[in-house]
């Protein structure tokens, strides 16, 4: 009688998860408008009679915002997911809304510094939506961190291409209807989310049940893998009729509705499941019991340990009066540990050069030739969305093999990330296209794979505020090398305009910052090799742990 109840309150759990799991993909879809500054900067530029280092301070004043994201973190922790969600939308409401009625000229433009304000207020706003996000379903799906962060952070970085692609589609590149939907359509998802993502109990975990979770990320996978092909194809018709425009919005929504087959899915096989389950258990009450007796009380040892083994940051261990990396930190601890300033400042190296890069591509694009900038935008958001995706669920797969260390990738894909710089430097026919596609790849890798390593390495209980803490990157890295590197620079090599504002046009524009940019990737790369090494008896330990729970479950089913 026991175990028939468990089951149906486990399948009532399961498809509650992966309900949640979906609300978390359509929010991340939309919570990646932090990117999109380049697609209405040239309209703000403009409007205002901006220098390029008074337009790249704006951009520096939107990333800011994610520093405050220090007080979502310490929300995490205190209040319910559906109010930090809602926090969240309705200050990208009033951001956006303000943006909006400047750019529609509804409303003279602000002074700079309020702009500033609403811009930083802006970015803030995605810190609360992601921070729910990632905390509610690292925790839910504890076994399966690299493809969670893979897929959710790939929404992410596809958001930017969604919004770009329906404005595109419905507005034809209209920036004010941009800056409207950027306004509009976050708050309406969020409140549809709040009634479907929560944390949800962690269940006894199983071979079958390991085995349907990662089935039904492979088809998460699938679907997103479908969704960022679909944009790039649209990306490059040329020209597309009114009617075509409506009917690649219809299906772009109906895709993005596709995974709630998934929790569907999960819920009906749970209640077929749960007869056959409850006539074996009346059957077979007290036939088998004395023969197996034995036999049970190994296979609950077994699963016993190896369930302790898994849950390697579950309990603090404490060596000479410090916690041991790959154990539970309290933020005193982690702001104390040598490797968690390693990882800050190799993630430094990789976001803050790659935030620059999307924070002037409008520029660089111009400067390069090119009048319409969307398709570099897209591109970049598009393959970003592929570096998240695979390597989340690559450095998975060969923790669980090989134990290799999961920030290894991070190393390969800063070298990786030079070469884009070199490559845009050098500002050949179609470098802008190769560049921006290597960029994007790169800064999603870094994304991916940092999201879970913290939480690996750090522990889950005070991962919100640790999650904040390095997105810290971000505006950062906005500031030293869009704000001052790129807005200094361009401005050296730019020529003054009429209105007050400054243009420049060349190759010459941008290059001595990919150079510097280079050289800050390489010291990245020395810096994740270096972690990788001091983290590879964590990633040992955890694939050991999973092996012994795979073989423990094999022979608990057989």
């Amino acid at each position: 009688m026991g175990s028939s109840s468990l089951s149906a309150g486990s399948g009532v759990s399961t498809a509650s998860k992966w309900l949640g799991f979906v609300a978390a993909v359509w929010i991340q879809c939309i919570s990646g408008n932090n990117y999109t500054f380049s697609n209405y900067s040239d309209a703000l530029k403009s409007l205002m009679h901006l220098t390029q280092v008074e337009l790249n301070s704006l951009s520096v004043a939107k990333d800011i915002g994610k520093a405050f994201g220090l007080v979502a973190g310490l929300a995490s922790d205190r209040l319910p997911t559906w109010s930090i969600l809602l926090i969240g939308s309705l200050e990208g409401l009033v951001a956006y809304g303000v943006q909006w009625l400047v750019v529609s000229q509804k409303i003279q433009p602000l002074p700079y510094w309020q702009m500033c304000v609403f811009l930083c207020m802006g970015g803030n706003s995605t810190t609360w939506m992601n921070t729910a996000v990632l905390v509610t379903c690292i925790r839910n799906f504890r076994r399966n961190r690299g493809p969670v962060s893979g897929i959710l952070k790939g929404f992410v970085g596809l958001s930017t291409a969604i919004f770009t692609s329906l404005c595109s589609a419905l507005f034809s590149d209209d920036p004010a209807a941009f800056l409207l939907m950027l306004a509009l359509i976050p708050l309406a998802v969020c409140v549809a989310g709040i009634f479907f993502l929560r944390e949800v109990p962690p269940e006894k975990s199983t071979g079958a049940a390991d085995t349907k979770e990662a089935k039904y990320f492979g088809v998460l996978n699938a679907v997103a893998v479908v969704v960022a092909v679909y944009l790039l194809v649209y990306g490059f018709i040329p020209n597309p009729s009114t009617l075509f425009s409506r009917v690649f919005t219809g299906v772009l929504l109906v895709l993005l509705a596709a995974p709630l087959a998934i929790p569907i899915h999960a819920y009906f096989s749970e209640r077929l499941l749960k007869p056959v389950l409850d006539i074996e258990g009346q059957n077979g009450q007290g036939v088998n019991e004395p023969l197996l007796q034995n036999d049970n009380k190994e296979e609950e040892a077994a699963a016993v340990a190896a369930a302790a083994a898994e849950e390697e940051t579950a309990v603090v261990i404490l060596e000479k009066g410090r916690a041991v990396i790959g154990e539970e930190h309290t933020i005193s601890e982690v702001l104390r540990s040598v490797d968690f300033w390693i990882l800050f400042l190799s993630f430094l190296c990789g976001v803050g050069t790659g935030m620059a890069v999307q924070n002037n591509m409008g520029q660089i694009g111009l400067a390069l030739g090119y009048t319409d900038v969307s398709i570099f935008v897209s591109l970049t958001s598009i393959w970003g969305f592929f570096g998240r995706i695979v390597s989340g669920s690559v450095s998975e797969h060969f923790i669980r093999k090989a134990a290799t260390p999961r920030l290894l990738w991070n190393a390969a894909s800063q070298i990786l990330m030079a070469v884009g710089y070199i490559l845009l430097a050098m500002a050949m026919p179609g470098s802008l296209y190769i560049g921006s596609t290597v960029v994007g790849i790169c800064y999603g890798v870094r994304m991916a794979i940092t999201v879970p390593a913290a939480s690996e390495l750090f522990g889950l209980k005070y991962y919100g505020l640790i999650y904040n803490i390095l997105i810290l990157n971000l505006p950062l890295g906005s500031f030293l090398f869009s704000g001052l590197l790129a807005g200094i620079l361009y401005d050296m090599e730019a020529t003054t305009t009429a209105g007050g504002g400054n243009t420049c046009v060349g190759g010459h524009c941008y290059r001595l910052v990919f150079i510097v940019m280079t050289a800050a990737c390489v010291i990245g790369f020395f810096l994740d090799i270096w972690m990788s090494f001091r983290t590879k008896h964590v990633y040992k330990k955890i694939s050991m742990s999973r092996k012994t729970k795979k073989s423990s479950s094999g022979t608990s089913s057989s």
